[in-house]
């Protein structure tokens, strides 16, 4: 089956049987990324009375009871409700089924290196995704592909799937790569990091809040007037997968909280009717 998808730049196709699936399946009492030393997610079987929730020992079916933190144990979406009083959720915020994206690949930097702003002060460990890297893959692209902004960050390699980043801290965006990005109208971010904020930041996550629109401090945030972008973290993208263009579905689970885990897919598009670029 195709798609045609009609954006100001004309009228494109996608071929929706080949989806790119860039999450990190969670696998339960197994590896998988772990997240402000947060212990292994795990699943147990449900027993009660004389059901037994698997088959393996005598049951009639598996039931089993899942533990986990979407912000700490994979591949995660998120909302502002991340930062409020008010339990905005996820669930009400992401309404874009379809979402025109560009993925780019960027190597961070020393923060020391580079001129780039970040709150709390930088220090000689921290490696940053500056403004000038993402002005070098984005300037000039089409706006209608900017909905979503996907960030694969080098080196990539398969470790991030089940990378313990107490062990080894990632990089992070900088306050003036935030405002950039916000200047050029990303509405959802995805990164292959854990957080686009410093892990350890003594709370200011000033990156979340610029990008949230939210003043520093400020955790009274009103749920019909809140902002409307998410950000996806620990997401993977494989080497095969090459930079440009495609159509995002941001796949979430029905939670009524702040972030949930997610399956975002990647669709290429295979080709424009009557594009002008």
């Amino acid at each position: 089956m195709k798609l045609k998808i009609v954006l100001n730049s004309g009228t494109y196709s996608v071929e929706t049987q080949t989806p790119i699936d860039i999450s990190i399946p969670l696998q339960f009492n197994a590896t998988h990324p772990v997240f402000w030393d947060a212990p292994q997610a795990s699943a147990s079987t449900y027993i009660v009375g004389e059901f037994i929730g698997d088959t393996r020992r005598g049951g009639s079916t598996n039931v089993e009871e899942y533990r986990f933190i979407p912000h700490c144990h994979g591949t995660h979406t998120e909302c502002v409700g991340h930062i409020s009083n008010q339990r905005i959720s996820i669930h009400n915020v992401l309404k874009d089924a379809f979402i025109p994206s560009t993925l780019i690949t960027v190597k961070p930097q020393l923060a020391l290196e580079i001129e780039d702003r970040y709150l709390p002060s930088k220090q000689p460990e921290d490696w940053m995704i500056s403004q000038q890297t993402l002005i070098d893959k984005l300037k000039g692209e089409n706006s209608d592909f900017i909905m979503g902004l996907i960030i694969r960050t080098l080196p990539n390699d398969e470790s991030k799937k089940s990378r313990d980043y107490q062990k080894q801290p990632p990089p992070f965006l900088s306050l003036n790569s935030i405002d950039y990005i916000i200047s050029l109208g990303v509405k959802h971010l995805l990164v292959d990091i854990p957080s686009v904020d410093r892990p350890y930041d003594q709370g200011y996550l000033g990156v979340h809040r610029k990008f949230w629109n939210v003043l520093p401090g400020e955790h009274n945030i009103e749920s019909n007037q809140c902002s409307l972008k998410t950000i996806s973290e620990m997401v993977y993208v494989s080497d095969e997968i090459e930079d440009g263009r495609y159509l995002l579905n941001l796949q979430i689970p029905a939670f009524v909280a702040d972030a949930a885990p997610c399956r975002p897919l990647l669709y290429k598009f295979i080709k424009a009717d009557c594009a002008s670029d």
